[in-house]
């Protein structure tokens, strides 16, 4: 069987704001521990990403020991977002419509004022579970505030390919993977049905549509052309481009970088 590495873990404790790296993390039964816990949205409810706000890429986030979200932008300081009884507001991501926890007036504040739009901050709710989309998924898979899956993998080579094309390389932090692989042929991942990384199983559901968020540089904020426009010359097909694949795991473990990835289908 062939066999690569796990070389990088990100989760993203905020829905389209910065990554945090590791070289160890939890899976829950939504994914990683953290990840997309919290999620912006605007004053009817619906979820604001990179898409409508370049700005988002430019905030830190990141999660204490105590479980506390901490939130980072130049120019405007550090907020930590304190967890006040505020209640419920329904928060909808794409069609999914769900009741989440209100948390600190004062991070949606900050918020609204580094981002120029009222907003507020969300979490999701403890008690509350999103099924993941029945035409890939079990009936018991489930997602926190993601686009639809709990895990989204992406090789090195993929990415190298893709650089080896462009003028200006870009960072693999463009496309907002969880788990970044090493020692497999470019796409070799398109190929993949299940993989098993230490103890954990995931099935490999469906390659990933990409939007326009890989055009918004992280450093800068500021949106281009690229890479999608020469994605698009040999990753399209029906209209999409798609780079890197969404996952789901079979159950909770624990994964550190370094591990063997074993294709099992």
């Amino acid at each position: 069987m062939a066999a690569c590495t796990l070389t990088t873990l990100y989760r993203y404790p905020v829905k389209s704001l910065r990554a945090e790296q590791f070289q160890a993390l939890d899976i829950t039964a939504r994914g990683f521990a953290h990840d997309r816990q919290w999620m912006v949205i605007d004053a009817g409810g619906r979820f604001l990403t990179q898409r409508q706000l370049p700005r988002m890429s430019l905030i830190d986030a990141s999660v204490d020991k105590d479980g506390a979200l901490r939130l980072v932008a130049e120019g405007f300081g550090a907020i930590r977002v304190e967890e006040e009884q505020r209640g419920r507001v329904p928060a909808t991501v794409w069609n999914d419509t769900l009741d989440a926890v209100l948390v600190d007036p004062a991070a949606d504040a900050w918020l609204s004022d580094f981002l120029a739009r009222p907003c507020r901050l969300v979490r999701f709710a403890d008690d509350v579970t999103r099924p993941v989309d029945p035409a890939y998924a079990r009936p018991t898979d489930q997602t926190g505030f993601s686009d639809g899956f709990p895990f989204l993998l992406i090789s090195q080579g993929s990415l190298d390919d893709l650089n080896s094309r462009l003028a200006r390389p870009v960072p693999m932090l463009r496309f907002r993977p969880n788990l970044v692989v090493e020692g497999c042929a470019p796409f070799a991942e398109d190929g993949w049905k299940r993989i098993r990384i230490g103890d954990v199983v995931f099935r490999v559901v469906k390659p990933c549509s990409r939007c326009a968020i890989p055009t918004v540089d992280p450093a800068t904020g500021e949106r281009g052309a690229e890479p999608l426009r020469t994605l698009s010359g040999y990753r399209r097909r029906d209209h999409q481009v798609f780079f890197g694949q969404n996952l789901i795991h079979d159950g909770p473990g624990r994964l550190e970088t370094g591990m063997t990835v074993e294709i099992l289908e």
